[in-house]
């Protein structure tokens, strides 16, 4: 084999191993961008279900000029510390810790602050048994006690508590668009797993979602 020979073979073994390796090794996956939502509205559980389809839960983002629906796993909702308020007196509030202050998404839009609730007017009429899902609370991670509430005339109703033990569950009937409180007993990261399902009205089949939401608290 002469010099010229040898150079060709080399250079030629080098490109089939380039593309052996080229197939051998996927490229890694794009990583999602994460959009932290600071103030504004925000469906923290946004439902759709056409009959026969899935449940699916995302997170309808209204914080701009316009309707975003977004992957739950790309957001985080912040809440600072102007979120931080005393706790009400009496054994009715007991479910925000004892530490006397807490961090509070209020159910009315309150300037500077994420004005969070949930959306189930996706949900065709007709489609589910009852004509509505069940969101159940099956997990929290964080450095305390997550609650959901409503609160009237100063007297609290607690419709999730990670204090108490999980999961929680809520029926929610088609159609509806409400704004609660969500709370948080100290600062730090909180990820609370949600679980949406429902009973399909054709034929007794239960459908379901779970997502997880990332709130960054203090």
């Amino acid at each position: 084999m002469n010099l010229r020979t040898r150079r060709w073979s080399a250079a030629a073994a080098s490109s089939v191993l380039a593309a052996v390796l080229a197939v051998a090794v996927p490229a890694a996956p794009a990583q999602a961008t994460i959009i932290e939502l600071t103030s504004g509205h925000v469906d923290v559980l946004d439902v759709d279900h056409v009959a026969g389809g899935p449940i699916v839960v995302r997170v309808g983002d209204d914080t701009g000029s316009t309707t975003v629906y977004r992957d739950p796993s790309t957001v985080v909702f912040a809440v600072p510390a102007a979120a931080n308020v005393a706790v009400p007196s009496g054994s009715a509030w007991a479910f925000l810790g004892t530490g006397g202050y807490a961090y509070v998404l209020p159910q009315t839009n309150t300037a500077g602050l994420l004005w969070a609730g949930w959306d189930t007017t996706g949900v065709a009429s007709g489609a589910l048994q009852f004509n509505r899902v069940v969101v159940k609370l099956t997990d929290v991670q964080g450095p305390g006690g997550f609650s959901v509430f409503t609160a009237s005339g100063g007297t609290p109703t607690v419709l999730f508590d990670s204090g108490n033990g999980l999961p929680d569950s809520l029926n929610v009937n088609r159609n509806t668009h409400a704004h609660v409180n969500w709370g948080f007993d100290v600062a730090g990261t909180y990820v609370a797993t949600f679980e949406v399902s429902g009973v399909r009205t054709s034929n007794g089949q239960t459908v379901s979602s779970t997502e997880e939401f990332t709130f960054e608290v203090g």
